[in-house]
């Protein structure tokens, strides 16, 4: 019996080995979404992402809202505009963070208004070398309007 494990195991290792676990390709560090006040209809997600080999955010969603995009702040003649993109290319090693007046997730049409210390779930589309894709799954929390934690509340 403990050779047949040994070698179940030892199969398991060279199949990694071959085809190694693509899970955790893309990590997410500092995940936040700011609150938003009465009538609000739109609100930001901001994290840092650093990919292990190349990747590319290519896709957001969430149940909090109808709309849920990848976009880009910028200055254009002097105006400070925002459209969304098709996606952000994620350098292997390099962290790229997704933060207040440039690249950014835009949850519109939000279903209810976000307060500090809610939960929102977040899903993450990355592309990743030879056109495969992972989903990250997140739930990130609420901070308050102007990005501070909910009291009692700290960040890592």
């Amino acid at each position: 019996m403990k050779q047949l494990i040994k070698a179940a195991i030892s199969a398991m290792v060279l199949a990694l080995t071959i085809n190694p676990v693509l899970a955790q390709e893309v990590t997410v560090k500092d995940a936040w979404i700011r609150g938003t006040v009465p009538g609000q209809s739109g609100t930001g997600a901001f994290m840092e992402l650093t990919g292990k080999s190349n990747a590319r955010l290519v896709g957001v969603a969430s149940p909090a809202a109808k709309v849920v995009e990848v976009h880009n702040m910028k200055m254009e003649n002097g105006v400070m505009k925002m459209h969304p993109v098709e996606g952000i290319d994620l350098p292997a090693g390099k962290p790229v963070r997704l933060a207040p007046g440039g690249y950014h997730v835009m949850l519109m049409e939000l279903v209810r208004p976000l307060n500090a210390g809610d939960k929102v779930p977040l899903k993450l589309t990355i592309e990743l070398p030879g056109k495969r894709r992972e989903t990250l799954d997140l739930s990130v929390e609420v901070r308050d309007v102007k990005g501070q934690a909910a009291k009692g509340h700290h960040q890592h």
